[in-house]
């Protein structure tokens, strides 16, 4: 059973997918609905080896603060720990909503996701 807030996310998302013919969303629909034992949980340390400075990624599952970053990127995820909001903001980074993302990255070119 998804709760009220996971349900809006996925209809949001595939709206957006559907309106902006971006398949980033839809795929994003999918993974939300996934039960919670099965996302994926991604440490800081690792988003910093795979990503580069000003990047904009999404995290289908949670943000830990394991590690430390060395530059901005904008990150979505599905949940965040606070020293790891903390982490990325420190970097210069943003840590922003789904819907602020598809309302500055519509079609999703430039949107990646990590996990």
């Amino acid at each position: 059973m998804t709760n009220q807030l996971v349900q809006t996310m996925v209809k949001d998302l595939k709206i957006a997918s559907t309106k902006n013919k971006a398949p980033i969303w839809a795929k994003l629909a999918v993974q939300a609905l996934k039960p919670g034992v099965a996302r994926k949980l991604v440490n800081i340390t690792k988003i910093n080896a795979v990503t580069s400075d000003n990047e904009v990624i999404v995290v289908p599952g949670k943000v830990l603060g394991t590690g430390s970053i060395s530059h901005k990127v904008t990150l979505c995820s599905f949940g965040i720990s606070t020293a790891a909001a903390r982490k990325i903001k420190a970097a210069g980074g943003k840590v922003v909503t789904y819907s602020d993302l598809i309302s500055k990255f519509p079609t999703g070119k430039g949107v990646r996701i990590i996990g």
